[in-house]
This record gives C-alpha cells, structure tokens and sequence, in this order.
C-alpha cells in the first residue's frame, strides 16, 4: 500500500497517537473555485479544523500518489494546475498506474480516507441521484461509496439539483444512517430545510461520535451521512435558490448536457443567476462543516 499511499508526517503522527484528524477533498479546490480563491478557501478549511483542536487532512492524486494531507507547496501546485481530471472510484487504477494528478471526489476522498486510517471527512454536499434518474440512471458515486466504505460524512446534505426524495431513499435502502447535526431537517446545501427529515437528530458531536463507534464496533460496514445546515445568516431565500435552480436543470435538459457534465453545468449556471452570491454561501458552509467535523473526530477519539 505505501506504494501508493503517501501520508504527510504530521497526519501520520496524529493518527499514531490517537488524535483527532479530519479529510477534505480536492475536488473543490481544482474544480469548485478559480484562484486564488480556491488556495485560500481550502487553507480556511484547514483553519477551521486546526482551532477546534483536530489536524486535517486534505486528500488528492498528485503524480500517481494518493496524498494524505498537503504541504503549502502541493497545495499552491494544486490549485494553480489547470485541467486536473476528477478522480472518482472508477478512475484510480489508471490514473496511479499513469502517475498522474486527480482531484478526488466525495467517493474517492471517502476511500482514501479509509485506507489511511481516517473516520471523518468534512465536505460540502454529497451527491446523489439525479432528477429524472429513473431514465437516465444518473446516481453519483458517492452514495455506493457510503454504503461501502466506514467513513462518516459531515455535509450540507444534498443540492437541491438532485432528487432529494429519491437520495435519501437510496441510502435507507443500503443503511446508511443520515443523523442531523442539532437538526431534525435534512438541508438542501443553500438552504437549512428541504422538505425531508433526517433519521435522527444528533443533539451534539459526542453523542454523534459514539454512534459512530459502535457501528464501528458492531461491524456494521458502510459510512454515515452527518448532515450539518448551512449557518442561517449565509442560507439563501429557498424560492429564490430553487427558482434559479429549476432553470439551470431545465437549461441543461434542453442543451442535451447529460452525464457527469450536468453538475458543473448547473453549478455554474447558479453561478451567474446569483451574481455570485451561490459561491459565497458554499465556502460559508464548508467552512462550518470543517468546524463540525473536527468536534466529532474530537469525540471520537476520546472513545
């Protein structure tokens, strides 16, 4: 596995002595913000989760190597690189087998993660299945990576460009847990309600930390969704964000964009329909989600 693995020295250390540690992705970095933007938020995230007293551990491909936690210099490399692919589960083998650069998605990050040894990872949203998904069978990775693989997930629930209803029936049916952070609503990324509720509400990061524990300890395989509303005073109004929403998804259908092109279209269709105001809301919420997760990988490791 070393091979292929590589562990920064200060993520290795915490997790060798039990400390809290907590994943990001890269995705979001090489294809959610332009730079400098994308460097600075993904050092805020880092940030966040560095004062709540855990080390985090950004996650990405860089020359056939799955890096576990960045330095500045791989960081600024990553965000300044342009055209770096997805790497989602399907990609890996090759792209290692061709040492190339990958941004790793929630899937790819989860796996990652597991393999080092890491049990909570902070993200925006999670993907899901896609409107219309009974034609199109367009059903993100990352909700079979859940079912899979034993990494909790703190998010922002899902976009409300996807089938929410549909979502969170996949994941009951493969038994992944969606527990609320202090919340019984599941959230709709830029907004705090999105009509459904989450199985549990989790009523604080301890109580979360040790359900995760005995999942764990039970032997009961698959992640967990820890779904964490976006702060009231970055959430947007939800007709004006779902209105937006529902043009850009029927823009997209009548451009033929299909497949894994949808969601960056949309994103950046938002984008423009919201002068910008999408974006600001999106880092507000990660940023957050990094907080939670730190206090949850926190709890964790007391147990």
């Amino acid at each position: 596995m070393l091979e292929y693995l590589d562990i920064s020295p200060d993520v290795k250390k915490a997790l060798d002595e039990n400390k809290p540690v907590v994943a990001l992705e890269s995705t979001i970095i090489s294809h959610g913000m332009a730079y400098p933007e994308n460097i600075e938020s993904a050092k805020r995230c880092e940030e966040e989760i560095r004062k709540e007293g855990a080390i985090p551990a950004t996650i990405a491909i860089i020359g056939g190597k799955m890096k576990v936690g960045l330095s500045e210099d791989e960081l600024n490399y990553f965000g300044t690189t342009k055209n770096i692919p997805k790497a989602s589960r399907r990609d890996i083998a090759m792209i290692l087998a061709n040492k190339m650069d990958g941004a790793t998605t929630v899937a790819t990050t989860m796996l990652i993660a597991s393999l080092a040894g890491i049990k909570v990872f902070a993200t925006g949203g999670i993907g899901g299945v896609h409107r219309k998904a009974q034609e199109s069978f367009d059903i993100s990775a990352d909700l079979m990576e859940l079912a899979n693989t034993n990494v909790a997930v703190v998010c922002a629930g899902a976009k409300s460009i996807l089938d929410i209803g549909l979502t969170l029936e996949y994941l009951e049916t493969h038994g992944v847990p969606v527990i609320g952070y202090k919340t019984d609503d599941f959230p709709a990324f830029y907004t705090r309600k999105s009509g459904f509720s989450v199985d549990y509400n989790g009523e604080s990061a301890e109580i979360i930390a040790k359900a995760i524990k005995i999942k764990e300890d039970l032997g009961l395989n698959g992640g967990m969704v820890i779904a964490n509303p976006i702060p009231s005073e970055y959430a947007m109004d939800e007709d004006f964000i779902n209105g937006i929403i529902n043009k850009a998804v029927d823009d997209a259908e009548s451009q033929g964009i299909r497949g894994k092109n949808i969601t960056p279209f949309i994103l950046s269709a938002i984008y423009e329909l919201t002068e910008g105001k999408s974006l600001y809301a999106n880092k507000h919420l990660v940023y957050n989600n990094a907080c939670v997760g730190a206090k949850i990988a926190k709890e964790l490791c007391k147990l």
